[in-house]
């Protein structure tokens, strides 16, 4: 009997697991070919997350920056965004995005890409 209950328990604690990872919001790797597709000439939330040197240099359709480096700035700026719309981001590499990734799900959000590659790979095609 002892050993069915602690079975029993496995089982809903693991289904509880299940259910909660499918709520949580995901971040999403995408392609160049992909990117292009989802964001140029579209009216989305795309942004740059490069120091302001570096975006001055060049940027991706409408994007806006909004640099990772002062994170206080950072968190500030994307709570004025819409938490519920998908949100496009991309750095130089994909590893600050990738970081910035992280902030924004526990800011938040619920559809976030990253552009894999980042700007490196726009500016190689």
């Amino acid at each position: 009997m002892f050993k069915n209950s602690i079975i029993l328990s496995f089982l809903i604690f693991y289904t509880l697991q299940l259910g909660d990872q499918q709520t949580l919001p995901a971040v999403t790797i995408i392609s160049l070919t992909d990117f292009k597709e989802a964001v140029i000439g579209k009216d989305v939330q795309l942004i740059d997350i490069r120091a302001p040197k570096e975006y001055a240099h060049g940027f991706i359709d409408d994007a806006v920056n909004i640099p990772i480096a002062n994170k206080d700035q950072f968190v500030n700026q994307f709570l004025k965004l819409d938490k519920e719309q998908p949100i496009y981001i991309y750095c130089y590499s994909g590893i600050r995005s990738h970081r910035a990734a992280n902030m924004l799900v526990d800011l938040g959000f619920k559809k976030i890409y990253d552009f894999k590659g980042g700007w490196k790979a726009w500016s190689n095609q």
